[in-house]
C-alpha cells in the first residue's frame, strides 16, 4: 500500500513523497482512513512507530478541506509532554503542510518567551503544538481561545499523565468545542490512560498496534554486566571510545548525574553535553542543534528531556541507569535505528539491576545478548536465567551466555584512560513529585 491509497489530498501526498517515504506503517494504515472517516480514535503505538505523521495528515486532510472563517481561532491543537516533542511535531506539520501556503503554526513551550508567543498568538494561526503547563498559561491571560478547535490531538498521553498533567489537560479539554474530533495517542490504553479516554472521547475506535515489539528488530541489544559504580563507569568509556560509534545518547537516571558523567566524559575528551528538566530551553535547544550538527557526540540525558529527540546519526543508546519501566526502554532505545538505519542499544546492568533487564525481556519478547568486554569482565558471571550460559562464550538470551565485544576494548580508538566518569544516587527529574515535573515542561 502507498499513501495515495490513504484518502489524503495530493498536496499531502506530494510533500511526503518529498521527504523520501512511499510506504506508510502499520499504524499509518489503520489510523489515517480512520481519523480522515472523521470519528474519534484510541490509538496504542510505541515510539518509532510513525504515529506523528498518523494524526498530523488526516487533520491536515480536513484543514484543506474547510476553510477558516475570518478572524478564526485554532483549529487543530496537539498537546505532548515535552518541549522537544512539541518542537518535533510542529516541525511535522510544517513538512507536510509544505504546500499549503496559508498554513500557520505556533508551538507554545516552556523556557521560550513569553510575550513572543503571545504576540505570535495575535496573528491568524491554524495549528497549535503545545505542552499542557505553557497552555494554560497562554488561557488563563486570555492571550488564546480554543472555541475553534475541530480536531484535538494527546500524543503520548500516558507520560503526560505520568508527569501529572490530568488536571491541567482536563481545563484545556473543557475550553474546546464538544463536537471537536479527538484523537488519543499512547504506548498504553489501560489504567488512567483508559479512564481518561473515557471523559474526552465519543464512541472511539480502538486501534492498537501489537507489533511494536518487532519495531526495534533493526536495532542490536546487549547487556553488560557492572559488580559497581566505578566498573559501570569504565564499561561506558570503553563503549564511547569503541569503532564505529558514530553518535551516542547515554541515558541517566537523574538530572544531576547527566550533568557530571557529561563533565567527567568532557575531562576525558569526549564532545559530551548534558540534557534534562533543569536547564534553560534555549540552552536545550542549542545542544540538540550541536547534535544534530555532529558537533556533540555524547548525548547525556534523562528520560524526561529525551523525548522527541530524532537524530539521524545517533548509532548508539547506551542506559547508564536502566529505566525504571519497561516502557521507557522501548523508548530509549527508539532513539537508536530510526528511519530503517541499523542501531545498537546496551544497558549497563548492576547485580540488582538484573530483575528489570529479565521485565526488559518479557515486555518486548526479546531476549538480550550478554556482552563482556575483554579486560573489563565481571567478577562474577550473571545469575543464570533458566539455563546456565552456553559453553565458549556464544552470544544467547540474559543469563544465557555471554561474547566479547572486541570492538569496544578499554581505550580503543582514541586511548583514554580508564577511570570513566563518577556518579551517584541523586534526586531524579521525577522524584520532586508531579508539580514540580509540571513546571519543568511548561
Amino acid at each position: 500500500m502507498n499513501f495515495n491509497e490513504l484518502g489524503l489530498d495530493e498536496a499531502l501526498v506530494s510533500a511526503i513523497e518529498a521527504t523520501g517515504y512511499t510506504e506508510p506503517t502499520q499504524v499509518q494504515v489503520s489510523a489515517i482512513p480512520a481519523a480522515i472517516a472523521g470519528g474519534d480514535l484510541l490509538v496504542s503505538s510505541q515510539t518509532g512507530s510513525g504515529k506523528t505523521a498518523a494524526f498530523t495528515l488526516p487533520c491536515l486532510n480536513r484543514l484543506l478541506g474547510h476553510k477558516p472563517a475570518p478572524g478564526a481561532g485554532p483549529r487543530m491543537l496537539v498537546l505532548t509532554p515535552t518541549r522537544e516533542l512539541a518542537q518535533q511535531v510542529e516541525k511535522a506539520v510544517k513538512t507536510y503542510g509544505r504546500k499549503l501556503r496559508w498554513l500557520n503554526t505556533a508551538c507554545l513551550v516552556g523556557g521560550e518567551p513569553f510575550f513572543a508567543q503571545a504576540k505570535q498568538l495575535s496573528r491568524p494561526v491554524d495549528v497549535i503544538v503545545a505542552t499542557p503547563g505553557r497552555l494554560i498559561d497562554h488561557l488563563q491571560r486570555r492571550k488564546l481561545k480554543l472555541n475553534d478547535i475541530q480536531m484535538l490531538v494527546l500524543d503520548e498521553a500516558d507520560r503526560m499523565l505520568d508527569m501529572g498533567f490530568s488536571e491541567d489537560i482536563e481545563t484545556i479539554v473543557a475550553a474546546t468545542p464538544a463536537n471537536r474530533q479527538t484523537l488519543l495517542f499512547s504506548a498504553t490504553l489501560d489504567g488512567v490512560v483508559g479512564k481518561l479516554a473515557q471523559k474526552l472521547t465519543r464512541d472511539p475506535q480502538r486501534i492498537e498496534i501489537l507489533a511494536t515489539k518487532a519495531s526495534s528488530a533493526n536495532i542490536e541489544q546487549r547487556v553488560m554486566i557492572a559488580d559497581n559504580l566505578g566498573h559501570k563507569n569504565r564499561l561506558l568509556e570503553s563503549l564511547l571510545g569503541s569503532e564505529g560509534l558514530q553518535q551516542a545518547v547515554v541515558f541517566t537516571a537523574t538530572k544531576r548525574s547527566a550533568e557530571e558523567v557529561s563533565l567527567s566524559l568532557r575531562e576525558k575528551g569526549f564532545s559530551a553535553a548534558a540534557l534534562h528538566g533543569d536547564m534553560h530551553q534555549t540552552a536545550r535547544n542549542r545542544t540538540l542543534d550541536k547534535l544534530r550538527q555532529g558537533r556533540i557526540g555524547v548525548l547525556v540525558a534523562t528520560d524526561v528531556a529525551a523525548r522527541g529527540i530524532d537524530v539521524a546519526g545517533i548509532s548508539h543508546v547506551i542506559n547508564f541507569d536502566p529505566p525504571r519501566a519497561a516502557e521507557d526502554y522501548v523508548h530509549r532505545i527508539g532513539r537508536t535505528g530510526r528511519a530503517g538505519r541499523e542501531g545498537i542499544a546496551i544497558t549497563l546492568s548492576g547485580p540488582r539491576e538484573i530483575g528489570m533487564i529479565r521485565a526488559i525481556e518479557r515486555y518486548t519478547g526479546k531476549p538480550i545478548t550478554v556482552h563482556v568486554i575483554e579486560g573489563l569482565e565481571p567478577s562474577a558471571r550473571p545469575p543464570a536465567a533458566g539455563r546456565r550460559p552456553s559453553p565458549g562464550g556464544k552470544p544467547g538470551g540474559f543469563g544465557g551466555g555471554r561474547s566479547r565485544d572486541r570492538d569496544a576494548r578499554p581505550g580503543a580508538s582514541k586511548g583514554w584512560n580508564s577511570d570513566g566518569p563518577r556518579g551517584a544516587r541523586h534526586t531524579s527529574d521525577s522524584e520532586r513529585g508531579p508539580r514540580r515535573a509540571r513546571a519543568d515542561f511548561r
